[in-house]
């Protein structure tokens, strides 16, 4: 895709937003740019090093981005009918971000009453914000802007479930694979010991990466990554045969803005590992890789012109409040969220993807994506590199 300044986008409206100083590109509907969040850059140092975030942000250019003084995006009531969810949940979900996020209680507190949710936060125990070591992470407002995304998310589609976000002290893989190990802990630890771990992140796969693998291996647990923002392109850890693969869809609503159909999401990440060969719950499955993993697994909204609201209040390059985001960010709290509240626990991932991979049934199991491309990547009936088995729809085989 092409990128260019958002300074540039700026000038044409006489500065009616903030300059940032960020990378964007135009967005589906005039007046608007998806914003490309510096944390969501990968840079080739980072490769087997660090990884990034899978956030975009939807801005537009004719007006203030802190105009709104409400959520202007899909919420969880404009989602919930989509998806066939029911709210519930129970047990942890554990996300797994880098940096401190010093406003998470008072954001997710905004969000949760703007949304009709219950409250969730630290001082009522529905959330729970821990860091691996003695040291507070210090702060980075990007992966503020992720984790705001990622907590608010898991709370809008499992909002019974308790919420631990996990602060790794930086993005670097180390850190990063430590924070998921804490989370698994802090899973195991909560109600019921029992749940999911979200991780949002991610960087282009590298030669050794089957040895992390062992890192979302356990019991009582099933994790979830995003898929990444570049179609045609696989990343790790979703590219692990141990993690459900989350892609992305675009959303199509009619002129009463009910529901119409789902198009693959021209930025979901997919194709076949370089790294990792193919796993017995993919074996036989049509679509798929005959000799490596296949990602991803099944899909969410992640097109940020059809994106979900989030509340950060944090700012960051020139934005706060309320952000509408896209980004396969989006797709793995939100799908961790909906396998909560299905309520079956399955005591990991390999059972949760075999599960999944049995239960294919279109429409009532799941939706399957007929359209849409990304990168060389084609939907099509059954499985595919865009979306996966498809999106979600119900609670049976989740």
């Amino acid at each position: 895709m092409k990128i260019m300044s958002l300074i540039g986008a700026v000038s044409l409206v006489a500065a009616a937003m903030p300059v940032v100083a960020q990378n964007s590109y135009p967005g589906k509907n005039p007046h608007t740019v998806i914003v490309v969040p510096d944390s969501s850059v990968q840079h080739a140092a980072d490769v087997g090093k660090r990884a990034h975030t899978n956030h975009l942000i939807l801005m537009r250019t004719d007006a203030s981005p802190n105009a709104s003084s409400g959520p202007t995006g899909n919420t969880p009531a404009t989602i919930y009918p989509v998806y066939g969810v029911t709210p519930g949940g129970g047990g942890t979900i554990a996300i797994v971000d880098a940096y401190d996020y010093p406003t998470a209680s008072n954001d997710l507190h905004v969000f949760s009453l703007a949304t009709g949710l219950p409250d969730c936060t630290t001082e009522n125990g529905c959330l729970k914000i821990v860091w691996p070591g003695s040291t507070k992470p210090r702060g980075n407002c990007g992966w503020n802007q992720e984790a705001a995304l990622d907590i608010q998310w898991a709370h809008a589609m499992a909002p019974n479930a308790k919420i631990v976000l996990v602060e790794a002290k930086t993005n670097s893989n180390a850190d990063l694979y430590a924070a998921v190990d804490y989370a698994t802990t802090q899973v195991l630890a909560g109600p019921g010991g029992k749940g999911e771990v979200s991780m949002s992140w991610g960087g282009a796969e590298y030669s050794t990466e089957a040895s992390s693998d062992f890192h979302f291996a356990h019991s009582g647990v099933v994790y979830f990554a995003s898929s990444g923002d570049t179609g045609g392109a696989t990343i790790y850890p979703s590219a692990s045969p141990n993690v459900v693969a989350a892609g992305g869809t675009s959303l199509n609503r009619n002129a009463d803005k009910s529901f119409k159909s789902e198009t693959g999401w021209s930025g979901s990440g997919g194709g076949a590992s370089k790294y990792e060969p193919i796993p017995s719950f993919q074996s036989g499955v049509a679509g798929v890789s005959a000799t490596k993993r296949s990602i991803p697994d099944f899909s969410f909204d992640a097109d940020p012109n059809t994106g979900v609201s989030v509340y950060d209040s944090t700012r960051c390059q020139g934005i706060s409040g309320w952000l509408v985001f896209g980004g396969t960010s989006v797709s793995s709290p939100a799908l961790a969220g909906i396998v909560n509240s299905a309520g079956h626990f399955y005591p990991d991932s390999a059972t949760e993807l075999r599960t999944m991979y049995q239960s294919i049934s279109y429409p009532t199991n799941f939706y399957d994506v007929l359209t849409g491309t990304a990168g060389g990547n084609t939907a099509k009936a059954g499985y595919d590199f865009v979306t996966g088995i498809g999106s979600s729809r119900g609670f049976v085989g989740k």
